[in-house]
């Protein structure tokens, strides 16, 4: 079972779930929230190989903000040589990743386990 953690600001909550840092976007995903995000997502890519899930099942608006957000968490956290999954069910935001073709990079999966790696399986 995860952690649970408060969260750490109105559009993020971060939490440890099988041993990945689960970053929990909420509400509106815009410039403003992106700036709040930010040192937040920076801190936990710059480790070494970071294991991280982006979890945007709880994010009602997306926009070019929030794109970037994810471009910069997937080229920081190979760059570390690590592991990046995204989770995203919400037709629009799947609508945007998919014409930006941010989809093909990070195919989002319908839920934070299907994201996760089970116990004993290699991570790809």
């Amino acid at each position: 079972m995860g952690q649970e953690a408060a969260p750490l600001t109105r559009h993020l909550r971060v939490h440890q779930e099988r041993g990945h840092t689960v970053l929990e976007f909420r509400g509106e995903i815009d410039m403003l929230s992106a700036a709040e995000i930010l040192p937040h997502l920076d801190e936990v890519t710059a480790r070494p190989a970071p294991r991280i899930v982006i979890d945007l099942n709880r994010v009602e608006f997306f926009d070019a903000s929030g794109l970037r957000l994810l471009y910069r968490a997937r080229s920081r956290v190979l760059a570390h040589d690590g592991q990046l999954h995204l989770v995203c069910t919400h037709p629009l935001t799947l609508r945007v990743l998919r014409v930006t073709g941010l989809s093909r990079l990070l195919p989002p999966q319908p839920t934070l386990d299907a994201a996760l790696p089970r116990p004993g399986t290699p991570a790809v």
